[in-house]
């Protein structure tokens, strides 16, 4: 073969793979634009609407009474606990005199109520508060918690002040003994527990984190703190939560406009609830069949040009997202 010739076959077989190499590249290009899309497809992004214009200071938390179907939440600065019937659209209001950090139901009737002064048991007949126990320290308040599968009531706290470190997940068991189960918290926040009762999800609101622990259900012991989702800047931060029938978890973000959907396995984003309100605090899903998505929110923290936007802050707020809740767990006592 003339060197000519070989150097003409050489250009057209360069040529040959370049067009080959360009096209495989653009269809992975195309391949991955598409699953891209596909993926912003399937993250549905739905919108909440107002159920009680309340215009609580701060809203918080969302439980949904399994028996008598009614809709509980607290204002925790306006030292309110609110029972709302959808039945009637009667929004109970009794005052707590002291701050409330949350409230869960109790098998034997009436609620634990976590005030500022103490965890204490409500009869809702005659509003008639019996202190349980008291492990606070001076400057610190309780603020969010549930009820584990066993009936023992988790609730956590913050310094008054913000103090970084200062607050404790304490456990209650069913017999009145309390538990110190996680130390050096700032802002002790949403918790869940994983359908198979294997794994506890737990937040402190600082740290941007959604944490997985091993659970033992027959102990309550909890071991091998990992990160099950981290937060992107700029999303707000995460506050209170609940889990789904499908075992994903939902996040109240403080400071985000929304409600979020996440795999506690993947550490995925799976769908998000806008609301008009900047401050998120809490969420439960309760209703008929458990299929609606109860929201709280909060006023303060929003500043006055914000609030004027978006007058309903401070109110509860309302979804059907497509799947269902789990009934919430009862303190056994």
């Amino acid at each position: 073969m003339s060197p000519k010739l070989h150097f003409i076959l050489s250009i057209c077989l360069a040529s040959c793979l370049f067009a080959c190499n360009s096209s495989k590249t653009t269809e992975e290009t195309s391949t991955q634009t598409s699953t891209e899309t596909e993926t912003q497809e399937e993250m549905e992004t739905l919108s909440a609407e107002i159920l009680i214009d309340a215009k609580a200071k701060l809203g918080e938390g969302a439980i949904w009474h399994p028996t008598e179907n009614k809709f509980y939440w607290i204002d925790i600065e306006g030292k309110k606990l609110h029972i709302f019937d959808p039945s009637t659209g009667e929004d109970r209001e009794i005052d707590t005199k002291a701050r409330i950090g949350t409230v869960v139901p109790v098998k034997s009737g009436g609620v634990l109520a976590a005030l500022e002064n103490g965890i204490f048991k409500l009869d809702l007949s005659n509003e008639k508060f019996e202190l349980v126990t008291n492990p606070l320290e001076e400057g610190i308040r309780f603020n969010d918690g549930k009820c584990d599968p066993k009936g023992r009531f988790w609730v956590g706290s913050m310094a008054l002040k913000g103090t970084k470190g200062a607050a404790t997940l304490y456990r209650l068991d069913t017999d009145g003994s309390i538990h110190h189960m996680i130390d050096s918290v700032t802002i002790s926040n949403g918790i869940v527990w994983s359908l198979d009762q294997k794994k506890m999800y737990y937040i402190d609101t600082p740290t941007g984190k959604v944490m997985g622990y091993d659970y033992d259900n027959e102990t309550g012991s909890i071991s091998n703190p990992v990160v099950a989702v981290e937060i992107p800047e700029g999303m707000g931060h995460p506050d209170g939560m609940t889990i789904d029938a499908e075992g994903m978890i939902w996040i109240g973000m403080w400071d985000g406009y929304a409600v979020t959907r996440w795999n506690p396995e993947t550490g995925e984003l799976l769908g998000k609830i806008e609301v008009p309100a900047k401050n998120i605090t809490s969420c439960a899903f309760g209703g008929e069949n458990l299929e609606t998505l109860y929201i709280t929110t909060a006023s303060i923290g929003t500043p006055e040009e914000v609030l004027n936007k978006y007058p309903q802050s401070g109110g509860v707020f309302a979804v059907k997202p497509g799947v269902k809740g789990i009934p919430a767990f009862f303190y056994e006592d």
